[in-house]
C-alpha cells in the first residue's frame, strides 16, 4: 500500500483563503504549470517569484498549495495593523516585515524562523509589482539574498506570465474574459556557495539577489518568449529623473 501524505496543517483563515481562491481559479483560468519537480518535498525552501499583477499571490499561492507547499508570504508590517486583513494575515500565520527597522537581518528573522520550521516562504523580490516598461523584473530589493544566506535554505525561483492579462498593475477591474493562461515554471534551486560563509556586506546582497532575479529573468524568457534587458530597469532612478 502507498504511504498516504500528512494531512496539511493550515489552521482556519488559511484554509478559508484556500476554500474561497481555489474554486474561482480552477473556473476562471487556464493552467500552464511547469517544474513542480524542482520543489523539494519537505524542509524550508524560499520560492523567488517576478510581480506582474496584485494577482500574482493568488495564482503562485493556488500552484504551491497544489504541490503541498502551501507558501508563507512576507507581507509589509502595516497590512497586519487593521482587520479584517489583520485576521486573515495573522490567522493565516503570513510573515510581516519591518520594512524601516534599523536592523535588517532582525526584521527578517520571522522568515528565518518559518523557513527552520520547514515551511515554504514566498518572497517578490521587486517589492511590488514591477514598473518596468515590458513587464520584465525590475531591480530588486536585497531582502531575499539576506534570508537565504542567514538561513541557508535552498531558492527556487519561479516565474510567472499571465496575470497581468487579468488583472494589469493598478487597475481595479478585472478582464475575465476571454479565460486566460497562468503559466508559472519552476526551476531548481538557485547557486549561491559563492556568497556563503562571507560578510553579508551590501555589495555581496545586491550581487547574490541579481544572480537570482537573473534566472527569474530567463525563465520568464522561456515563457514569455523575447530576451531580457542587460540590466534591471531601476524604479528608483526612473522616479528621479521623472522629477528633475
Amino acid at each position: 500500500m502507498s504511504r498516504q501524505r500528512p494531512r496539511l496543517r493550515l489552521g482556519f483563515w488559511y484554509r478559508l483563503v484556500v476554500c474561497v481562491v481555489k474554486p474561482l481559479s480552477l473556473l476562471l483560468t487556464k493552467r500552464d504549470w511547469r517544474g513542480a519537480e524542482n520543489l523539494p518535498p519537505e524542509g524550508g525552501i524560499i520560492v523567488a517569484a517576478n510581480h506582474v499583477s496584485e494577482l500574482d499571490p493568488l495564482i503562485i499561492g493556488h500552484f504551491l498549495f497544489n504541490q503541498r507547499r502551501p507558501p508563507r508570504f512576507l507581507a509589509k508590517a502595516e497590512l497586519f495593523r487593521k482587520p479584517p486583513l489583520k485576521w486573515i494575515f495573522e490567522g493565516a500565520q503570513q510573515i510581516p516585515v519591518y520594512r524601516h527597522a534599523a536592523d535588517a537581518s532582525a526584521a527578517l528573522q520571522p522568515a528565518v524562523d518559518a523557513l527552520a520550521r520547514g515551511e515554504c516562504v514566498l518572497i517578490y523580490p521587486e517589492g511590488s509589482a514591477t514598473r518596468d516598461p515590458d513587464l520584465w523584473p525590475m531591480k530588486a530589493r536585497t531582502g531575499i539574498a539576506r534570508v537565504a544566506l542567514l538561513s541557508g535554505a535552498p531558492v527556487i525561483p519561479i516565474a510567472q506570465w499571465g496575470p497581468q492579462a487579468i488583472l494589469p498593475y493598478k487597475a481595479r477591474r478585472p478582464r475575465l474574459f476571454p479565460r486566460r493562461t497562468m503559466q508559472i515554471l519552476a526551476g531548481p534551486p538557485v547557486d549561491l556557495s559563492a556568497f556563503q560563509g562571507k560578510p553579508m556586506t551590501g555589495e555581496l546582497l545586491h550581487a547574490a539577489t541579481d544572480v537570482i532575479m537573473r534566472r527569474v529573468a530567463e525563465q520568464l524568457a522561456e515563457l514569455r518568449g523575447g530576451v531580457p534587458p542587460a540590466e534591471f530597469y531601476d524604479a528608483k532612478a526612473a522616479a528621479i529623473r521623472e522629477s528633475a
